[in-house]
């Protein structure tokens, strides 16, 4: 058997992610407009990089109709500017869309079928709001595969809530305050801004630039959360404050293996050690992670103890909750989520898996005495997704 190909995460741009609805920053904006910014502005900032040497564009959408639709990665590859050899596909799963696109790309690479593929996401929830123009098959009530409730992802958290007892409001909602509170800090540290690509946007008060993630909230507090309302259930756990928005937005990466990258000149951020996707009880989706992350441990002969730095998807404070618990880690575990997550920043459905890896990517940058990293995230209909990279800046020495 051949041996296989390395495949290296090069680089990674996003757009600021905004609120969905009439009043959010891109109301007046095209969704492959958005991917297509990012994709431009990750290309100019790769500039070595010849665009005929691009194998293959993957882009992410969980709704795949109206500015999302028209096989999105082939459409944003001719509006971005590729050559027209340039092929290009949409994919979906959910949550998980641009972490897919970014294994299906690797997977063609480890093959030797690709040398250097883009991959990303984009969600416009507000033109296109979750499960919009889906018909879900009538034998998955009737035939009681899926509870109703498995398709409201609020619904799904309550019931973490409903089966571990321990994870309370109070130690989610704290959780979320403290995710505001790291974002604010990553922000005014210039740590995020670097790979956000900035967009023209149309509003009511007329032309204007998105500079940055629009949801935050720093200002957050603990009694603040605490009066929130539950949409999901009377006197449920769940608010609007520990849990991810809806959001608009759209993430790009490049992959590559590691000869072309080394070819071109293009340095590595991360080294690609494995993957693995896993299934749960679709009522209880937010679990998907710990048997994804399971496996992708097992698949790369490490333990949880080897990770030093984790990225999770907060689309649900408990859902974080559940997974550490799981693994044994504090809630407050720096590894975890240091710069914050989609409690603050938003969570624009199929792009978010890029944007895990960008902020770990740039995390490696600055911790040399970390080897091993974390992404993951839960996913719709009861999945999980994770990806292991390696630190090319890994020294072995400790932090002091």
């Amino acid at each position: 058997m051949a041996e296989r190909t390395d495949v290296v995460f090069v680089d990674g741009m996003r757009t600021p992610f905004g609120r969905a609805g009439e009043k959010g920053m891109y109301w007046q904006t095209r969704a492959d407009d958005l991917v297509v910014k990012a994709m431009i502005a990750m290309l100019e900032r790769n500039s070595q990089l010849p665009k005929d040497r691009i194998d293959e564009v993957a882009i992410a959408a969980t709704t795949q109709q109206g500015d999302q639709g028209l096989t999105i990665g082939r459409s944003a590859a001719i509006l971005a500017g590729l050559p027209r050899s340039v092929p290009g596909y949409a994919i979906d799963r959910m949550c998980a869309g641009a972490m897919t696109a970014v294994t299906a790309v690797a997977g063609g690479i480890s093959f030797g079928a690709y040398d250097i593929a883009i991959a990303g996401g984009v969600e416009h929830m507000g033109h296109h709001p979750m499960g919009s123009g889906a018909d879900p098959n009538p034998r998955f009530v009737a035939e009681r595969m899926v509870s109703p409730e498995a398709l409201n992802m609020g619904v799904t958290a309550e019931r973490i809530h409903d089966r571990y007892p321990h994870l309370t409001k109070e130690r989610a909602d704290r959780y979320a305050a403290a995710s505001q509170h790291k974002t604010a800090a990553a922000y005014d540290a210039g740590k995020i801004q670097p790979d956000l690509v900035p967009v023209a946007i149309r509003t009511s008060e007329g032309w204007g630039l998105a500079t940055r993630d629009e949801a935050m909230r720093p200002e957050t507090t603990l009694e603040g959360l605490a009066d929130l309302r539950t949409p999901f259930r009377p006197h449920g756990r769940v608010t609007a404050g520990n849990a991810s928005g809806l959001n608009d937005g759209a993430t790009v990466s490049l992959i590559a293996s590691s000869e072309a990258a080394r070819e071109l000149g293009l340095a590595a951020k991360m080294r690609m050690v494995s993957f693995a996707f896993a299934g749960v009880d679709p009522e209880i989706m937010g679990l998907g992670p710990v048997p994804s992350t399971e496996k992708a441990l097992r698949k790369a002969g490490l333990s949880i103890d080897d990770i030093g730095l984790f990225e999770l998807n907060e689309a649900f404070a408990v859902q974080v909750l559940a997974f550490l618990d799981h693994f044994g880690l504090d809630d407050d575990d720096a590894r975890v989520n240091p710069w914050g997550g989609a409690i603050a920043v938003g969570h624009p459905l199929a792009s978010s898996g890029v944007r895990l890896m960008i902020q770990l990517a740039r995390q490696f940058e600055e911790r040399p005495d970390v080897r091993y990293g974390l992404t993951a995230m839960c996913v719709g209909l009861g999945q999980g997704g994770t990806v292991i990279w390696e630190n090319p800046h890994y020294n072995g020495r400790k932090k002091r």
